[in-house]
């Protein structure tokens, strides 16, 4: 679910437990596409459509709101992304950049271009994403050393955590909260 400010400014993603728990208690309002907003006792009697995901109780059938708006939080959208392992699989997608292959995140580590041992720095531009077997192969040395060549020059990502999502993982009904955080972003 995309998670929003009271000023409608995309902030984070969270999953299907916590948004109903913060909507059950009245910390939050699903939010529709036109910018409607439903209280968790309004949103019980919002109809079913075809193509929702449902959660289903012995007495209820929910819709899965996904897009929820935060009632108490007015802070503006992080502009720039942390420096984190969540992220760095994010900006790698998933994908070793040694072999080049897609791995689940249990299957993957991280590796230090230039190693810790020879002074390299915890940073965008020295950690990559790698398979176990690839993170074995290149070992203490360099790519190059290794025979080894990486498939990206490793970065640090612009834009917002949200802007690190590829394009297949957006809902389509979080269409009009991100494009209205692209023109609403203070330049620098």
């Amino acid at each position: 679910m995309l998670v929003l400010n009271r000023g409608f400014a995309a902030l984070t993603l969270t999953d299907v437990k916590r948004t109903f728990t913060l909507f059950y208690k009245g910390h939050v309002r699903a939010v529709l596409p036109d910018y409607t907003t439903y209280a968790w006792n309004e949103w019980q009697d919002v109809p079913v459509q075809a193509d929702d995901d449902v959660v289903t109780t012995p007495n209820l059938v929910i819709r899965v709101p996904r897009v929820i708006q935060l009632l108490s939080c007015e802070r503006s959208p992080r502009n720039e992304v942390k420096f984190s392992r969540h992220n760095i699989y994010m900006r790698d997608g998933n994908r070793c950049q040694y072999c080049g292959k897609r791995f689940s995140t249990s299957d993957l580590s991280l590796d230090h271009v230039t190693p810790l041992s020879r002074g390299g720095p915890s940073n965008w531009e020295n950690i990559v994403c790698a398979c176990l077997p690839c993170n074995v192969r290149k070992g203490n040395r360099l790519p190059d050393e290794a025979g080894m060549k990486l498939r990206r020059v490793p970065g640090k990502p612009r834009g917002t955590p949200l802007g690190l999502l590829s394009a297949h993982r957006i809902h389509p009904t979080w269409k009009n909260f991100l494009d209205m955080a692209y023109w609403n972003v203070e330049l620098k």
